[in-house]
């Protein structure tokens, strides 16, 4: 707000000479502020304000971290028996080399893609950095909270976090909620006059606000005095500096799906060790080198890195589309939302509200566009008296607007009227304020005038409290506000009151009570163009959308009219915050499935609302904004917080921020979750399909009396690399078509869910008929048939039908109708999986130590036809599924 120089005096008189004192200790100015120069230079001498970073683990400690995993431990298991067998019976080292070069190799990567991730995060931990206001050169301008430095004037209001420590100037209804440094659940009311001491606890400090504290009410002006790890709140980040990692859900039930693998494949060992040494008297060592053979099977040893890299892909391609995930489970969340507790103004309207009619109680209505009396142009004026909002047009003739929407419709209507703020501020200096909360939706703010003083209030037709002259001014006045909010605009009374002196106790009694009535103004936040068409995806999308507003029953019915929301007045509800708090609990789970607009409604209420849809079972995203949604935003499986309009409180409290304050950009964030979570379950799908078919292959091999199909190195080529390769490239995968026209997972659904456990079952059982027919008729071909020559036949099935099912998981569509090059980097990768595999049979030194051998023109064909099987065979099975709609 821009003071004029009276008023301006009047407010800095009541400072303490303390705060003086302060003032010009810091070597600052309390009206303007640090010069830019001086603000980089204080920059540089103490550091951005920026708590020090958490310890991170060395690169020996990620290292050590992966080498002990279970998949690691196996693996290195292998080689130290391979290494005793090679000692004791001369079988060569190459085994052993492979191995160990396996494990790590996999180290090597999953600590890569995990500093990846990390660098990843800390990147969109900057994008969702704080801002503060400050004030430097005498203008007031939003900087991010990192680049405060001592000396700073800042400004605060509802809903902002406080970011450094600070000395208070001036303060109006000032309440800082200190729980996360006191404890004390209870907002603490500031107070620039009181004179705490240096030794006097948080608590007790009454002048002074704190960095990491949220202010619940009023507003305040202060100067920052430390920064950084100096603050009190940076005093306890020393202590706390440890280092947190957060595992998904998913990545949970993954770790532990590689535990249970290894149990299976300890007791298949254990049955396999059994089989061979007492019925069919191999010998312990053979049947020892097949108990590793088949715990090499059992690990999935690419799925963990594949899931984070799909996760992090998630991330940001959600950037890209204007939202930041604060939190990775979100991105599973999401993708499983099946409501939308959607904010109307600014989400899904412009968030550009405009003046479209006023109305003075002695007058007609009057459009915006046409010339105004005298006396609509003194209401107009009286309106931007009582706001806080401003605009600001550089020489570039770009608008810098900090305010409230509805606030900002007003200075535009003036500057419209060829008035400015500074005028009207002149005609009416203001002294005291009473500012806007959600519970009285009033704001009141008073002015000096001739012979006295103006109390201004503006707020909800509904709750300003008005003496009307007579019934026949109420009756006109109700009936203008109903005309106007049938039309979907949103109504705004103006009322004044004259004192004659000023009041010994400024508040609700003395200035909002007896209030003389003046007129309303009509205004519109009209639909965002792009909203229609998402509420309708959504839809599609089997996502029950649900539109809550503090606006006007009538305006909130209007808007949800227009965008699809309410389709069917007589099956759908439009309930009033009245109406939800005289609804009992029960009622509301009751009628939850009913109601698909709230109007009215505070933000205490969405609570409930997100209990009762979650009761039914429901995956629910709410938005929110404001300090009071923050409850709400934790409740909700998805909280989204708005990056313009959202209050840092509500960004903290979300999982994930919207940017641009775009309701379609929701529905694009649960395309892109869906999109990873489908990419997941390919994943596992790809992958352990080919992991519980070695495990049975290998456990049929020694059951039948022929040995071990496929050896222990082999196995491990086939999973790194053969598998490995193109599986890496599942991240990169577009949504499927209909991916937004299929109903969303229950939030209890596994990854094995919707028949995914049976396809892994299918396919699985597919490549052990097909491996173990290679390798049959490889020990029993009529000129040089052998075991080595099967085992040479099964590992090359083995490897290149693996690494071409990628084509089979990537898409339930036919691969002639998403082709092979949409996914270019996965096509690439799987020709390269396929090239090493065949270079291993053309190389000696690499026969030698895949323990393979070279294969004639019949027997190519053969491991081509029985490769390429598995892909006919599924194009079969979607022919069918896409003709007869059996999928």
């Amino acid at each position: 707000m821009v003071l004029n120089e009276e008023s301006e005096v009047r407010s800095f008189m009541v400072f303490k000479e303390s705060n003086e004192e302060f003032v010009r200790r810091l070597k600052t100015n309390s009206v303007n502020g640090l010069t830019q120069q001086e603000a980089k230079n204080r920059l540089d001498l103490h550091g951005y304000n920026e708590f020090e970073g958490q310890k991170k683990e060395t690169l020996f400690q990620k290292s050590l971290h992966h080498i002990t995993e279970i998949t690691s431990i196996i693996l290195m298991i292998a080689a130290a028996i391979s290494g005793y067998v090679a000692i004791t019976q001369g079988t060569g080292w190459p085994k052993v080399i492979v191995i160990l070069s396996i494990v790590i190799i996999n180290v090597v990567v999953a600590v890569y893609q995990e500093s990846k991730s990390e660098a990843a995060l800390e990147a969109l931990k900057r994008l969702n950095t704080n801002t503060t206001t400050v004030i430097r050169d005498g203008k007031k301008s939003r900087v991010n909270a990192n680049e405060l430095v001592p000396g700073d004037i800042v400004e605060f209001n509802t809903g902002d976090i406080i970011t450094a420590d600070c000395q208070l100037l001036r303060t109006n209804s000032l309440q800082i909620d200190e729980s996360s440094l006191t404890g004390e659940s209870e907002p603490i009311l500031k107070n620039e006059k009181f004179c705490s001491q240096n030794n006097s606890p948080i608590g007790d400090r009454f002048d002074w606000v704190f960095s990491g504290t949220l202010v619940t009410n009023g507003r305040g002006k202060a100067v920052v005095t430390n920064t950084a790890m100096n603050t009190e709140m940076g005093k306890i980040a020393k202590l706390l500096n440890e280092t947190e990692k957060l595992k998904t859900p998913l990545q949970n039930k993954l770790a532990q799906l590689s535990k249970r693998l290894s149990f299976i494949a300890l007791l298949a060992a254990i049955a396999i060790f059994l089989i061979g040494k007492f019925i069919h008297n191999h010998s312990t060592l053979d049947m020892l080198l097949i108990g590793i053979s088949l715990g090499v099977a059992a690990v999935p040893e690419t799925l963990p890195i594949i899931v984070t890299m799909i996760l992090s892909r998630g991330v940001f391609n959600m950037v890209k589309k204007n939202t930041i995930i604060r939190k990775i489970p979100a991105i599973e969340t999401i993708g499983n939302t099946s409501v939308i507790c959607s904010d109307k103004t600014g989400t899904l309207t412009q968030n550009q509200m405009e003046i479209q009619q006023i109305w003075i109680e002695s007058g007609e209505p009057t459009l915006s566009t046409e010339e105004f009396s005298e006396e609509e142009l003194k209401t107009v004026v009286l309106l931007t008296v009582c706001s806080n909002a401003t605009i600001e047009v550089d020489e570039e003739e770009n608008e810098k607007v900090i305010g409230d929407p509805t606030e900002l419709a007003i200075i535009r209507l003036l500057h419209k009227k060829g008035l400015t703020r500074v005028d009207a501020e002149h005609e009416f200096p203001r002294v005291e304020e009473l500012p806007f909360n959600s519970k009285r939706k009033l704001m009141t703010t008073l002015h000096f005038v001739e012979n006295g003083y103006l109390a201004v209030t503006k707020g909800a037709f509904d709750k300003i409290p008005v003496i009307w002259k007579n019934e026949e001014q109420r009756l006109k006045a109700q009936e203008i506000h109903d005309k106007f909010a049938s039309r979907a605009l949103r109504v705004i009374a103006i009322a004044t009151k004259k004192i004659t002196a000023y009041p010994e106790v400024v508040n609700e009694q003395t200035l909002e009570s007896n209030l003389g009535f003046l007129g309303l103004i009509g205004m519109i936040d009209p639909p965002r163009t792009e909203s229609k068409d998402a509420v309708n995806q959504a839809n599609e999308a089997g996502i029950k959308v649900v539109m809550i507003t503090g606006d006007h029953k009538e305006t909130a019915k209007a808007i949800a009219k227009e965008i699809g929301i309410l389709k069917d007045e007589e099956s759908e509800l439009v309930v009033t915050g009245k109406e939800l708090t005289e609804m009992s609990d029960d009622a509301l789970k009751e009628s939850i499935k009913k109601i698909s607009v709230y109007a009215r409604v505070s933000p205490q209420d969405k609570i409930r609302i997100v209990q009762a849809w979650q009761s039914k079972g429901e995956v629910v995203a709410m938005t929110g904004d404001g300090v009071n949604d923050a409850p709400a935003l934790k409740a909700a499986d998805a909280g989204v917080a708005m990056g313009i309009t959202g209050t840092e409180v509500s960004k903290n409290a979300s999982d994930m921020i919207i940017t641009d304050d775009n309701f379609a950009t929701i529905v694009s964030a649960i395309k892109e979750g869906r999109t990873s979570f489908d990419n997941i379950r390919k994943t596992i799908y790809f992958l352990l399909s080919v992991n519980f078919a070695q495990i049975f292959i290998m456990l049929a091999g020694v059951t039948l009396g022929w040995g071990a199909p496929l050896t222990a190195v082999q196995i491990l080529m086939v999973n790194v690399i053969a598998d490995g390769i193109p599986g890496f490239f599942l991240s990169f995968e577009k949504s499927e078509r209909g991916v937004m026209k299929r109903l969303p997972l229950r939030k209890d659904s596994g990854v094995f869910d919707n028949g995914l456990g049976f396809k892994i079952f299918q396919r699985s059982l597919n490549f052990v008929i097909i491996v173990l027919l290679a390798f049959f008729l490889g020990a029993n071909a009529p000129e040089n048939g052998s075991k080595e020559l099967g085992v040479s036949m099964a590992f090359m099935v083995m490897s290149l039908s693996s690494a071409l099912n990628i084509f089979n998981i990537r898409s339930k569509d036919s691969i002639f109708v998403t082709g092979l090059l949409e996914n270019r980097k996965l096509f690439l990768g799987t020709l390269t999986s396929v090239f090493l595999t065949v270079l291993i049979m053309l190389i000696p030194i690499l026969r030698q130590t895949f323990e393979v051998i070279p294969l004639n023109r019949f027997q190519w064909f053969i491991v081509i036809i029985l490769g390429i099987s598995p892909i006919l065979i599924n194009e079969i099975q979607k022919f069918i599924a896409s003709r007869y709609k059996f999928e």
